[in-house]
């Protein structure tokens, strides 16, 4: 018997249709189950640049050490390579040498050594000292302002001989990241602590962590052990074409000298300028 529509009331679809119906569903549902999960879509290809060369930095492991507060949004380093090359001359054989100044101080006299540098023409190159930077952090500006390159000096100057090799890659890495957070680079060379020359095992770290040259030198100036403004310009007359000196910041004596010195040099026709030209 035919049920005849109620005004105002939805309509009821036959008992027969909703059987059908509820079947056809539940064969629609069997099919589905017996095929499975859809596989996962394919991630999408990166786009092809320098960034795909790089290693992702590996995450902490829990019983690492926290990074310190100096790598702290530094830029990346360079990567690790061989051992760096030791320079102590160059052999260009054009007029020119290298005043290579140890970076720590007091701002103000520093200042004045650097503004006195530039003002002569002079452009030097600083290796900083960790400490120094960290003091200072303007200081690796104002070294890059007046026209002068800047290096690592390692973080604290310590003799880097009697330290482990542990110690001393935190000695370069450490000032590495400080130099990093300022500039954006982690600066043009190494030279090691306390020390003419570097040793195999201070090559082998500093080309680690990024620096394929490491920064000696042939002359000494003898400013670090205050003898005098007149010892030490007779100490710069000994530099000839491809000198690598090796003078400070942070002495009265030096900033006294420094008129005589570039005077002496201009005399001979030597030019001072960065180490990175001098061995360009």
């Amino acid at each position: 018997m035919t049920e005849l529509p109620v005004p105002g009331r939805p309509a009821r679809l036959p008992r027969r249709a909703l059987l059908r119906g509820g079947a056809a569903a539940g064969a629609l549902l069997g099919l589905a189950a017996c095929a499975g999960p859809e596989p996962p879509a394919a991630p999408s290809p990166l786009p092809a640049g320098p960034s795909q060369l790089a290693s992702p930095a590996p995450s902490s492991a829990p019983g690492d050490a926290p990074a310190s507060p100096e790598a702290a949004g530094a830029a990346p380093p360079a990567t690790p390579q061989g051992p760096a090359a030791e320079l102590v001359r160059a052999h260009s054989g054009r007029p020119e040498v290298a005043l290579t100044f140890h970076g720590a101080g007091t701002r103000a006299l520093d200042r004045k050594v650097l503004e006195a540098l530039a003002h002569g023409g002079a452009q030097v190159t600083v290796l900083a000292v960790g400490t120094w930077l960290a003091q200072y952090p303007d200081a690796a500006k104002m070294v890059l302002d007046l026209g002068h390159e800047l290096g690592n000096h390692t973080w604290s100057h310590r003799t880097m001989a009697r330290l482990s090799v542990a110690d001393q890659r935190t000695e370069i890495e450490r000032c590495r990241d400080r130099i990093a957070t300022l500039t954006g680079g982690p600066g043009a060379f190494f030279r090691q602590s306390a020390a003419q020359h570097a040793t195999a095992e201070q090559l082998r770290l500093a080309g680690a962590a990024g620096y394929p040259r490491a920064l000696s030198y042939d002359l000494d100036s003898l400013d670090w052990t205050d003898p005098g403004p007149a010892t030490v310009c007779a100490q710069l007359r000994k530099a000839t074409a491809g000198s690598v000196v090796s003078m400070h910041l942070g002495h009265q004596g030096t900033l006294t000298a420094i008129p005589q010195i570039l005077a002496d040099l201009d005399s001979r026709g030597l030019r001072p300028v960065t180490a990175t030209q001098l061995f360009a």
